[in-house]
């Protein structure tokens, strides 16, 4: 039996993409010479900040897209701040280790017309313990941990409108309630898709409370829930179709399949390094923002344009 040909795919923007690119790469869309530099006095008692927190995630940007350690990074921002003229005072590596831990992250991100189409999954990222090679060839040596990164992206603009950090063993479903509330209140959602682990009631009513559609496999062997509410209505009407139509009718019927996208963004994400370099849980938090805060970033450069042409 032939083996099918393979689906091929075109890009129609390649032109400005590559331009997207390579702008990526230019120190300039990092840097504005109106930014707020020195934090203004807000008149509260005690010895103020001298820098904004814009300066601040500034420098921890630098910090994570060249993936440099601290005192690196002040002398990196220290010769930018040369190159563009400016007598500016950088913060040192004492300033920037305590200003992460209570950093506000300021994550831009864009609205695309219509209601908020959302795609939700997790992946882990290690902090501490031996890397791949090293456990393979002489073992684990020491502790190994881990924590989880949990987004919700948009797939009309690939930007990531929501992000949790939580430790190893929390589980996926519970931080999806958490990943809608960081949406505005006013902007409505059409629809939420993400894997079997997010079937469960939990789940489906934080989806239905924000009157969207919970595009949502059942899990293997799942059965009906008690009728005791719209959220088991509604999923026990996922379940009569699949059982009806089959499990892969019902994905191409839903488009359940453009979930494959939040995978790619997951690689990007990692492409940043596969381990993150803080140790305390709340400036681990801050590196987890600012690369999501990299990466629409990038995305308001430009994206591909991918077409299927077979």
């Amino acid at each position: 039996m032939p083996k099918p040909t393979p689906t091929r795919y075109r890009t129609t923007n390649w032109s400005a993409y590559n331009a997207a690119l390579r702008k990526r790469g230019e120190m300039l869309i990092w840097f504005d010479n109106d930014m707020t530099w020195l934090a203004p006095h807000d008149g509260r008692a005690g010895r103020p900040p001298v820098f904004s927190d814009a300066a601040i995630q500034f420098c921890l940007s630098i910090k994570v897209l060249f993936r440099l350690p601290l005192r690196q990074t002040a002398g990196m921002v220290a010769a930018l701040l040369q190159q563009a003229g400016l007598d500016w005072p950088v913060p040192d590596a004492s300033t920037l280790c305590r200003r992460q831990k209570t950093l506000a992250v300021q994550i831009p991100y864009r609205r695309a017309d219509g209601p908020l189409n959302l795609l939700v999954d997790s992946t882990g990222i290690k902090f501490l313990g031996d890397g791949e090679w090293q456990a393979r060839k002489h073992g684990v040596q020491g502790r190994r941990q881990w924590r989880k990164v949990h987004i919700a992206m948009d797939p009309a603009t690939s930007d990531v409108r929501a992000v949790e950090f939580t430790p190893s063993r929390d589980g996926d479903s519970p931080v999806l309630p958490e990943l809608l509330d960081q949406v505005p209140q006013d902007e409505p959602i059409g629809t939420v898709t993400a894997d079997g682990a997010y079937d469960t009631r939990r789940c489906h009513t934080a989806v239905l409370e924000r009157e969207a559609v919970p595009i949502i496999p059942i899990r293997k062997n799942g059965r009906p829930w008690k009728d005791d509410g719209p959220a088991a209505r509604v999923r026990n009407e996922t379940l009569r179709a699949t059982r009806h139509y089959g499990r892969a009718f019902w994905k191409r019927w839903t488009g359940y399949h453009i979930r494959s996208r939040i995978e790619s963004k997951m690689r990007c994400f990692k492409a940043f390094g596969e381990r993150i370099a803080a140790r305390d849980p709340d400036r681990q938090t801050a590196e987890v923002q600012i690369r999501i805060a990299l990466m629409n970033r990038f995305n308001a450069l430009g994206t591909a344009e991918i077409v299927r042409v077979a």
